[in-house]
């Protein structure tokens, strides 16, 4: 029996890694009898993580994320509970770490959208940590066993930027999830909740610059102008610095709702009320929630950028993510004609047939046995 150490002290089911290493560490004491796992977790989710398999055991490494702490303290604690193999799911790796371990690499965006918009912290500061960050993907790239990618587009970007090996790199999609099976009878009406009183489009993510939502609030504007403005825009995610400047700065938008966070049941009642959901991100390497927006049958109105073509196919219509105007007509379009509708639809449900919980599970677990 070999151990295997998983770095779950971002497991969340409210952003895209979270989510990654909520299914997996669920997922895999479903198929994985042969080896033992100790799961890395913060004290804020500890409790998450149900225990249903007997080789599995929790640790808690209560060490935030991108710290000095993190390299040190974080370290300290791998050291304490040595494995064969460590699963590290984002480049947050101790850098004086000295076990094998593999590392999911998930996009390359410092490398293409080095921004200091995108910190709270002053420009000095924002690029010593960005350096600081680099040397750290680069010495990883380098020591790890093997990299997981979760698109082409970023195994390709890896080969391009960091020169890694192609034969070092395994893509593994990750698959959307319906996080809730059954609404609860008893919730809150979502819709009274946030005063969304007409037909909308959704947003659903973070409002950090490469989202690209200040062109979409331009489009909106546009929309709102000279097509329509019976639709109500609605953007889910974190009320947080990156939001705040955006209602400040497009505070003349109309018909826009901020909902902030939100629950899960109330995230698909959402999810099944939209008429549109729009994504005009600049750079993802995957993009799971214009997925998860499939999963419920809403239409995708998406940025062309990326690898988002290469994950949606035909199941999105594709706009410009910089041409504000030509994501307004997206949007009109998508909204008015129902024969694109009904074949967007149809196009999501054969696309969705590509992904799969246990597939991506099963895929990740088999590159834990090749380089055990």
């Amino acid at each position: 029996m070999k151990k295997i150490g998983i770095d779950a002290r971002m497991l969340s089911s409210t952003f895209g890694i979270g989510r990654y290493v909520e299914q997996l560490v669920k997922q895999l004491q479903n198929i994985d009898t042969k080896n033992h796992y100790i799961i890395f977790l913060r004290k804020e989710n500890f409790d998450d993580v149900q225990i249903v398999n007997p080789n599995f055991e929790k640790v808690l490494a209560d060490i935030p994320w991108y710290t000095l702490e993190e390299q040190k303290d974080f370290l300290k604690v791998l050291t304490e509970h040595p494995v064969d193999l460590m699963h590290f799911p984002h480049w947050n790796v101790p850098y004086f770490y000295k076990g094998d371990y593999v590392v999911t690499l998930h996009d390359l965006i410092m490398y293409h959208f080095p921004r200091p918009e995108a910190s709270t912290l002053g420009k000095v500061k924002f690029w010593i940590k960005d350096q600081a960050h680099r040397t750290l993907i680069k010495h990883i790239a380098k020591n790890s066993k093997h990299i997981l990618t979760t698109s082409n587009f970023t195994a390709q970007d890896l080969i391009n930027t960091l020169q890694v090996s192609s034969e070092k790199i395994s893509v593994v999609y990750q698959a959307p999830f319906e996080v809730v099976k059954k609404i609860e009878d008893k919730i809150v009406n979502v819709l009274e909740k946030f005063v969304i009183n007409k037909k909308f489009v959704m947003y659903v993510g973070s409002a950090y610059p490469h989202k690209n939502l200040g062109k979409l609030l331009e489009a909106w504007h546009i929309f709102n102008e000279e097509k329509n403005n019976d639709y109500q825009l609605v953007l889910v995610g974190k009320n947080n610095y990156f939001y705040e400047k955006l209602q400040e700065e497009y505070f003349y938008v109309q018909n826009v709702i901020f909902t902030g966070v939100v629950s899960d049941t109330e995230l698909i009642q959402l999810y099944k009320s939209a008429s549109v959901y729009v994504f005009p991100s600049l750079y993802e390497g995957f993009g799971l929630p214009p997925l998860e927006a499939s999963v419920y049958n809403v239409p995708l109105a998406v940025s062309s950028a990326s690898c988002l073509p290469e994950i949606l196919l035909d199941s999105a219509l594709y706009f410009d993510p910089n041409n504000s105007s030509q994501i307004a007509d997206v949007l009109d379009t998508i909204l008015t004609d129902e024969n694109i509708r009904f074949e967007l639809r149809n196009n999501a449900k054969n696309n969705l047939k590509r992904f799969s919980l246990e597939k991506f599970v099963r895929e990740t677990w088999e590159v834990y046995n090749k380089n055990l």
